[in-house]
């Protein structure tokens, strides 16, 4: 099967108009300890779009994230999958985290980490059966790195180790994708092969939510714009979202044109931590 005919096995749903939207999230709220990072989130995000979540440093875009898979509580409010509440399904959202909350040093092959993506199925103590060596080979396929299969992931480029996370969270088989800046410290060919494997996932109606401080690209590639701090800020197409009134809202007036490109100033970090988004 080539890269192009893969499919996503669980993600051909049928959902009438009467079923709740693919994902919701009613006045969600998340803390560490005292600080607020996440205050009264509403938003209800239909089957298949494909989101970019935008916004300053410590607005809340990876808090956001991993309150979506269960890796922080929430505080108040409810988030929904299906109708139903987290917990209830299996292996339903993928998570591809940033690169620098990765121990790359950790003894594991490209392969042994992509068959992590099929543990939600078959459990830890479990061999892989034929339908996960299958899943996991079409995912390595698509993501461009079959010949790396048995490197130490440790050995790998940045841009090639994000390619490993996103080929894991594809055998997974998600209805929903979450990936959080998975363009940064990436070479040009990583990117485009992460944006072609989006433009896929996309045809074939998952639901897929990403993380990014290129405002450009949320502008340019992606149909819907969700705007953080703390706060929903906007959420909706990027020519409704990009105003002077959101961007100002959002990163406290440091956003700006400059020709045909958005730019926002975030002064809480040095640029070499992020400081300059594009």
């Amino acid at each position: 099967m080539s890269p192009s005919q893969m499919q996503l096995a669980d993600t051909n749903l049928t959902l009438s108009a009467e079923e709740p939207a693919r994902l919701e999230l009613d006045k969600v709220s998340v803390a560490y300890g005292q600080r607020q990072a996440l205050c009264d989130i509403s938003i209800h995000i239909p089957h298949g779009q494909c989101v970019a979540v935008v916004g300053p440093n410590g607005a809340g875009k990876s808090t956001l994230f991993k309150a979506l898979v269960g890796l922080l509580p929430v505080q108040s409010g409810t988030i929904l999958i299906h109708g139903r509440p987290l917990g209830h399904h299996r292996d339903c959202v993928a998570y591809v985290p940033p690169r620098d909350e990765v121990d790359w040093g950790f003894p594991l092959t490209v392969r042994d980490v992509v068959v992590m993506g099929r543990y939600g199925r078959r459990g830890w103590l479990r061999g892989p059966t034929k339908t996960d060596r299958k899943a996991v080979d079409e995912s390595l396929e698509l993501m461009g790195i079959t010949e790396l299969a048995e490197r130490p992931i440790g050995e790998l480029s940045g841009g090639q180790q994000q390619r490993v996370f996103v080929a894991r969270a594809l055998a997974q088989n998600p209805h929903i994708l979450l990936m959080d800046e998975p363009f940064t410290g990436v070479d040009a060919a990583s990117r485009e092969s992460i944006l072609r494997v989006l433009d896929q996932m996309h045809r074939q109606e998952v639901t897929v939510l990403i993380s990014t401080h290129d405002l450009n690209l949320a502008s340019s590639r992606f149909e819907h714009v969700l705007v953080l701090n703390k706060r929903v800020i906007a959420y909706g197409s990027p020519a409704e979202v990009f105003t002077p009134q959101t961007l100002h809202a959002a990163f406290g007036g440091q956003a700006l044109m400059l020709g045909d490109h958005l730019v926002a100033v975030d002064q809480c970090c040095p640029p070499e931590r992020g400081g300059m988004i594009q």
